[in-house]
């Protein structure tokens, strides 16, 4: 049997117009193919669907039957197209989001609240973790994006991987310290200034970005000694409002009051605190393309372009 949803809709014509000159007119087609169209559906289905006389034109039981069946069948694969071309806009389906921390302070909600207003009906879900493990989440697809800071993964080993990472948001580290040290005063300082400090900071085989910092100090011409290390970044600012060090965090941190916390920007040469987006190379899916011009509008200077380079080294 081969019934197409092309006789469907013309059997549907017919019997809601009782008449197949009206019928014809109505899908833009002439009378003959019409009828021979329909002649066809009845001889696949073995049963006859008019009853014509010379003055009467009705439909059968079966053609009856057929024409509430007919509509619900043509009316779901209406539904079902549009929600075809529904997840191919990347309208619908399921986004599922890693990130750092740390991230939440800048401008990932604000861009999670654009993205929920254009897109309502995608469902997405945060995976707070670190650069490491959303990596091996990545490659085994059970995450579709995610988000991590300096320093930028290598990018071999990226494409050995399938994976891509571009920068999107630039952002500088700066100083927190207690609002009672004599650095607090201060408008700007440098990091060799806190070379007798002790530091806070996250927890150093977690991640490379507090590694990063370290190396940092390093460069600037000090070792830092590590008096704490944390999971959290709220930690870290709470120790700092007890006064028990310095830490370093990016800029947007500072967005947020903390209770005895002062945060001071690097003169020379701030370490990069930038946010990178990295997926998966393979899977082109219409969810992730839409969360990713989100990102990278063109008309949004504080985020940078797909390609650009980091000038920063990491």
């Amino acid at each position: 049997m081969t019934i197409d949803l092309k006789q469907l809709r013309y059997f549907l014509a017919v019997a809601e117009e009782k008449s197949f000159s009206r019928a014809a007119e109505r899908l833009h087609i002439s009378q003959p193919p019409l009828s021979q169209q329909i002649m066809k559906l009845e001889s696949e289905l073995g049963v006859r669907l008019f009853a014509r006389t010379t003055r009467t034109f009705e439909l059968t039981v079966a053609g009856k039957a057929l024409m509430s069946e007919a509509a619900e069948m043509l009316a779901k694969m209406r539904m079902t197209i549009d929600t075809i071309r529904q997840i191919d806009r990347g309208e619908v389906g399921r986004l599922r989001v890693g990130i750092v921390g740390s991230a939440m302070w800048g401008p990932i909600p604000s861009l999670l609240e654009e993205f929920q207003t254009k897109y309502p009906r995608v469902t997405w879900t945060l995976h707070e973790s670190g650069p490491n493990v959303q990596y091996e989440a990545l490659r085994a697809k059970q995450i579709d994006v995610g988000f991590w800071r300096e320093p930028k993964l290598n990018d071999d080993d990226l494409r050995h991987d399938n994976l891509r990472q571009e920068l999107c948001f630039r952002e500088n580290v700066c100083v927190a310290v207690n609002e009672q040290h004599a650095l607090a005063k201060e408008t700007a300082i440098e990091l060799i200034d806190l070379e007798h400090e002790p530091m806070l900071t996250l927890a150093l085989d977690k991640s490379a970005f507090p590694r990063y910092l370290v190396q940092c100090c390093v460069k600037a011409g000090f070792q830092p000694v590590i008096f704490q290390e944390a999971t959290e970044p709220q930690t870290l600012l709470a120790m700092v409002g007890a006064g028990l060090g310095f830490t370093l965090v990016p800029e947007t941190t500072s967005r947020i009051g903390w209770p005895g916390v002062v945060f001071l920007p690097i003169k020379s040469n701030p370490p990069s605190a930038n946010l990178y987006v990295s997926y998966t190379t393979l899977d082109d899916a219409p969810v992730v393309r839409a969360f990713l011009n989100i990102i990278n509008p063109p008309t949004r200077a504080d985020w940078a372009a797909p390609d650009s380079a980091d000038k920063k080294p990491a």
